[in-house]
């Protein structure tokens, strides 16, 4: 699990919520149900809110994770979200290209969360128990750098 991608993208996430729960038209307009004018219509203001709040906790569950359990259920919660909100805009937005485009995006970003999710773990450079194996023939060390043998050993 790459912890930093998936903290990253709750982060981005938090803030895209608060953001259209705070401007509806953010969502609205490239979904194609803001008003002819571009404004949105408290209806849809009413609908889309809830929306943008669920994907703030969503985001702040991800980014406040006190560990990798927690990290996990908060980005599997993100991307059930995001796959249902595919499955419901394939259907519910009134163009064709709208529909396209916002499962194109839910899709997009629930395969980001599970790409985060199916990553490597990282691990910390300084950590010897994680150094990565070296492939090929062990390397030799030079003559006289070798450790040193007791007086009477065997010795070739």
């Amino acid at each position: 699990m790459n912890e930093r991608l998936l903290r990253l993208t709750g982060a981005v996430t938090a803030v895209y919520g608060f953001a259209v729960a705070r401007r509806p038209g953010l969502l609205a307009r490239p979904s194609g149900i803001g008003g002819p004018d571009g404004s949105v219509p408290a209806d849809v203001a009413a609908c889309l809110r809830p929306l943008a709040f669920r994907d703030a906790a969503c985001g702040l569950a991800m980014v406040l994770a006190p560990d990798a359990s927690a990290l996990r259920t908060a980005t599997l919660l993100r991307i059930a979200s995001d796959l249902g909100d595919a499955a419901l805009l394939a259907t519910a937005l009134p163009e064709r290209r709208h529909r396209t485009m916002a499962v194109a995006v839910s899709v997009g970003w629930a395969a980001l969360s599970v790409g985060g999710l199916l990553a490597r773990p990282q691990t910390d450079p300084g950590d010897a128990a994680h150094t990565p194996r070296r492939h090929g023939p062990p390397r030799r060390r030079p003559r006289g750098t070798g450790p040193r043998r007791a007086a009477g050993s065997l010795s070739r």
